[in-house]
């Protein structure tokens, strides 16, 4: 079946390492909770239209290619990617590699790099320990656009509504200023 290129693009579409775990507090599913209940409270401003929550649920025991299938029109419905990168991430040898395989070589969409650990990030290089090999490789072939920057809410909340198909990051290395991240509460160590 062919890929619709005119779908409603409008998604984010959040990738992130589970570790095989349900528990909210495991893995990197806890981030994915949090994007989600900023984007839940009212008194938040962080909006964004979650590609998971467009097409019906796959429980964990679905078979693989029913899974695929499902991310697939996930991303097929997404104008950017947030890539969560905790101390795990890299270790993924399923799921995050394929999503990110397919967004950036099939769907052509830029990635949102968020590092958890981080208080803010001024040289998205010094990280390449903690890409998986699948965003590496992309990086090191330049086939991606990508922005690097903190779990911070008003910084994903900046990105998701600033890049998307027609409108993304000036290369795959793209970060904030550090002037413009401690304006949205980085503190960096002195």
């Amino acid at each position: 079946m062919e890929r619709d290129l005119m779908a409603y693009r409008n998604g984010t579409y959040i990738a992130f390492h589970a570790e095989g775990k349900t528990d909210p507090t495991a893995s990197d599913i806890k981030y994915y909770r949090m994007l989600k209940a900023w984007h839940e409270h009212d008194g938040v401003d962080f909006k964004f239209v979650n590609s998971h929550d467009k097409v019906a649920a796959v429980r964990d025991t679905s078979k693989r290619e029913t899974i695929m299938r499902s991310l697939r029109e996930r991303l097929d419905n997404s104008k950017n990617m947030v890539l969560i990168i905790g101390k795990t991430t890299k270790n993924d040898t399923d799921f995050v590699p394929y999503e990110i395989k397919y967004a950036i070589d099939t769907c052509k969409i830029p990635l949102i790099v968020v590092y958890t650990d981080y208080a803010g990030i001024l040289n998205p290089a010094s990280h390449r320990s903690e890409w998986p090999a699948a965003l590496a490789a992309r990086i090191d072939a330049k086939t991606v656009k990508a922005i690097h920057i903190p779990f911070k809410r008003a910084i994903i909340d900046q990105a998701i509504g600033q890049f998307n198909l027609t409108t993304q990051p000036t290369s795959a290395l793209a970060y904030y200023s550090k002037a413009y991240q401690e304006s949205k509460g980085v503190v960096f160590n002195k």
